[in-house]
């Protein structure tokens, strides 16, 4: 069996074994791609009107909500921005939205919303989380080999203007069958670049293995685990609350280099835990910051700053950002709904193109049985 052969081979069977899992995450990862726009839409309790005034430091919303939720215990505070509300994470499963001008509670939303619902599938396939990990990470997993499989059926055999133009082009006003190998193989070329970056941060996600091999590729080499602890010896007995405010101020005023009235603020349970303060939160990445919970000195375990990152460690931080598309906004937010589509399109118009493959190998052996019988 020839290598070309082979390849057809793989294509079709790997395809027909991954064509469910594809197309689910490729429509929810249309859905979810715009979730936050939607979101800004439909939920008039995420916005709040700044009017000039002042952020609330994250005691006054935190003793607001535990006044308002005595049963409910508070264990962040995340700061969306100006001209929109922060919403507190509680041991609960609603979150809780509040003016940050205020204090007031706005809204208490069940977080078992659409796009939750929706999230399910794109991470689980609906199914128990361990087996629907496992199918999703092996599922993208033969897409990725599909699409590199896909790339070598496609190369055109002779480079002329025929070739070229059914390589490159869609014959619209072609019968259905032809247009739909068109959609199949030329939609599937122009979307390969970014599918691969799909696949490839998917994978990162799903699998251990692979983020370590790709991390080890690009020069990164693993370091043991620092755990972020508070020093009990300096000032044990500090308040709580007055160190998370002056974690907070140091946030926006020190540490974001971008959006800082965007950030995530921890309140520690203990006094040997750290304050975590997340910052630089733009384009689907952020910075994980680990404050000295009494001197307020930021620990080994914090990431650096962005562009202070080598290659390998860089990767790690964006893969997020560029599996959603949000690492260029809105543009490539719109050019990754498309591909998704795309995606999600491909194990259905290749399923037709080897259906009607078997179909006419069928008939042609069916007009063979007949000529047996006929006079010569």
């Amino acid at each position: 069996m020839t290598f070309k052969k082979i390849n057809a081979w793989v294509h079709l069977w790997f395809g027909i074994a991954s064509g469910i899992v594809v197309v689910i995450l490729g429509i929810t990862g249309c859905i979810l791609v715009f979730e936050q726009e939607i979101r800004s839409i439909s939920s008039p309790w995420l916005h709040a009107a700044a009017e000039g005034r002042s952020l609330l430091p994250p005691s006054k919303l935190y003793q607001a909500v535990s006044t308002a939720l005595p049963d409910n215990e508070v264990s962040s505070i995340w700061y969306h921005g100006e001209d929109h509300t922060a919403h507190v994470t509680v041991n609960s499963d609603s979150t809780v939205f509040v003016d940050p001008y205020t204090a007031k509670v706005v809204a208490m939303v069940d977080h078992e919303d659409f796009f939750h619902i929706v999230e399910e599938g794109h991470f689980y396939l609906w199914l128990p989380k361990e087996i629907g990990e496992q199918v999703v990470g092996w599922g993208t997993f033969i897409f990725f080999i599909l699409l590199l499989s896909g790339l070598i059926l496609w190369w055109p055999k002779r480079w002329n203007k025929k070739s070229l133009d059914q390589s490159f082009k869609i014959k619209w006003k072609a019968r259905f069958k032809r247009l739909n190998y068109d959609l199949h193989n030329v939609l599937g070329f122009y979307s390969i670049i970014v599918a691969i970056l799909l696949a490839v941060t998917g994978l990162m996600m799903s699998f251990q293995w692979f983020n370590k091999g790709l991390f080890w590729i690009a020069g990164g080499t693993d370091k043991p685990g620092i755990e972020a602890v508070s020093d009990t010896l300096n000032n044990p007995q500090t308040k709580m609350l007055v160190q998370v405010d002056k974690a907070w101020h140091k946030g926006i005023n020190e540490l974001a280099e971008h959006n800082p009235k965007d950030i995530i603020v921890s309140f520690p349970e203990k006094a040997s835990e750290a304050i975590y303060v997340c910052t630089d939160m733009f384009s689907g990445t952020w910075r994980d910051v680990y404050l000295d919970q009494h001197t307020l000195e930021v620990l080994p375990a914090s990431n650096k700053r962005l562009l202070d990152e080598n290659a390998a460690d860089l990767i790690r931080r964006v893969n997020y950002g560029i599996h959603v598309g949000a690492i260029g906004e809105l543009p490539t937010k719109i050019l990754f709904f498309i591909v998704s589509l795309i995606c999600a399109s491909l194990p259905i118009t290749g399923f037709y193109i080897w259906w009607g493959k078997k179909s006419k190998s069928k008939k042609k052996a069916g007009r063979s049985k007949i000529k047996q019988y006929l006079p010569v």
